[in-house]
């Protein structure tokens, strides 16, 4: 999407951080809009995009090695004000002249900066002789400054944590200002974006409906497109948009695939044919999934590319009974994108495959249309509420494309299905009866390949394990588990094990992200 200079732009050069997209999170928080181009194409972008400032962000490689990443020079030499992050700082260190070392200073998670001298980037937030907690995660660092630049703050490890040449308004830091982890991180990118750059916050998320909807008309023009619902809030918003911005040339598809919840698919066809009368195929295709499935065996990524597969053929079959169409619309967020393939061609590192990210194959003449590529799911929630969505519905916790395959490790046949189906109502029954619904981001059950003895009544049981997950997060890139009292997971655990069959005993997942993934597979 481009903004046509509508609003006041960021350009962020994306190094191939795992978090890049977090910069441009903070940046639209603002209130300005921004787009993120990889190092390759950057020079294109800088040009089409004519922006205020830029930010480079962090990224895994290192400068010193033959064929690292760099910025367009061009860039410098404009006068516009420019913030390297972390990798972004010592490209930027290179390029002017500077010296950057590899290894024996590495420096990840929580540091302290003391604050030497002032600069325009910290500016009414941090004083002169403080200091500041921030986030830091980098192996390498500026050892020589380039002519013009004086170090402004330092850390154990990072003689140069902040360093800037303000007569050139060139600022870079060791830090990552972008994650939560840096609290006056922020405050530090608006003073940078508006202070610095001179940027209106006019940017809103009315402004991302108007203007996207006005790139899905241009790009579809009189075509027709289908676009699959998933029974998530994803599909649904990128939907209700589709519609908006094109009308009756949209029909849903909705693959009933056997891998939903309890009552979800009944919940999915009375929303959109009732509320939203939007045309809806509902394809109940429970066998084709089970049996293709069953061949995976144990295999996750298997199980993910399989339900990938599957979905395709059925969109491809559907598209042909409607006598052909132009365009498959998804609703793939940016954190599916990152964790399957670098965001915008940098070479960022694959975490899993993504059912619903990778395109379509060559033999399929449709082209994707994926509104909320570059948003985050609460930013989505947000579009939702724009859009007139019910908030019963928006405010559903995210669930995945592949369903509860994916809850479900080892092999799927449809009783382990049933049985976590039931345990996972009954869950998230105890959860909304104890008020902690909305306030945790994401809780389900999952079905572990492992039985265990247990005694119920005089007998002997040999039954499944069932594991219970809930995290708090904001967007999704980072998670840290809920807290529960032991009284609910008693009660609940109890619950489960008297009502659903085939359950003998329950656990609780402590488990943050980082390390773990939200979803176990």
């Amino acid at each position: 999407m481009t903004s046509e200079k509508i609003h006041d732009s960021i350009l962020i050069i994306d190094f191939g951080s795992q978090v890049t997209q977090l910069i441009a999170r903070r940046v639209r928080e603002i209130g300005v809009y921004c787009e993120i181009a990889p190092f390759q194409s950057a020079s294109e972008a800088f040009q089409r995009l004519k922006p205020k400032g830029v930010i480079f962000s962090g990224g895994p490689a290192s400068v010193p090695d033959e064929g690292s990443p760099r910025a367009p020079q061009e860039v410098f030499s404009t006068g516009l004000p420019v913030l390297g992050i972390c990798y972004g700082q010592q490209t930027m260190a290179h390029q002017l002249g500077g010296k950057v070392e590899s290894g024996h200073a590495a420096e990840f998670g929580r540091a302290d900066v003391e604050i030497i001298t002032p600069s325009a980037l910290f500016e009414g937030i941090w004083e002169e002789g403080g200091r500041y907690p921030v986030w830091m995660s980098h192996g390498d660092r500026v050892t020589q400054l380039p002519a013009g630049f004086s170090v402004k703050a330092t850390s154990e490890n990072a003689p140069y944590a902040v360093a800037s040449d303000e007569e050139r308004r060139f600022y870079s830091t060791m830090f990552h200002p972008e994650v939560v982890h840096t609290p006056d991180g922020a405050k530090l990118l608006r003073n940078f974006v508006v202070t610095i750059c001179g940027c209106v916050p006019d940017w809103s998320m009315a402004a991302y409906r108007a203007e996207t909807i006005a790139k899905i008309k241009a790009q579809v023009g009189k075509g027709r497109v289908i676009c699959g619902l998933s029974g998530g809030v994803d599909s649904a918003v990128a939907a209700v948009l589709i519609h908006e911005a094109i009308g009756d040339q949209l029909t849903c598809v909705f693959v009933d695939h056997g891998l939903m919840r309890m009552n979800e698919a009944e919940e999915v066809v009375r929303l959109f044919r009732d509320s939203y009368n939007i045309p809806l195929v509902h394809v109940e295709a429970e066998a084709l999934f089970l049996s293709e499935l069953a061949k995976c065996g144990a295999d996750p990524e298997a199980k993910r590319k399989t339900i990938g597969r599957l979905f395709i053929e059925v969109f491809d079959a559907e598209a042909k009974k409607l006598g052909g169409a132009d365009f498959l619309a998804q609703g793939t967020l940016y954190p599916d994108v990152i964790e399957s393939v670098s965001f915008s061609g940098g070479p960022s590192v694959t975490i899993k495959s993504h059912h619903n990210v990778g395109g379509l194959p060559e033999r399929m003449k449709m082209k994707l249309v994926e509104p909320l590529r570059e948003l985050f799911k609460d930013e989505v929630r947000v579009l939702g509420r724009e859009l007139g969505l019910p908030e019963a519905f928006v405010g559903r916790h995210p669930f995945p494309g592949p369903g509860l395959a994916i809850r479900c490790p080892g092999e799927i046949t449809r009783e382990k299905l049933d049985i976590l189906r039931k345990a996972d109502a009954i869950y998230l029954d105890e959860i909304r009866k104890a008020g902690l619904y909305d306030v945790i981001w994401q809780a389900f059950a999952v079905l572990l390949p492992v039985r265990t003895v247990g005694v119920m009544g005089d007998y002997r049981t040999y039954d499944h394990v069932l594991a219970l997950r809930a995290v708090t997060s904001v967007d999704g890139m980072t998670a840290d588990f809920y807290p529960y009292d032991m009284a609910f997971l008693g009660r609940t655990a109890t619950r489960i094990i008297n009502e659903v069959k085939g359950i003998n005993r329950v656990v609780y997942d402590v488990t943050s992200k980082p390390p773990g993934t939200i979803e176990w597979e």
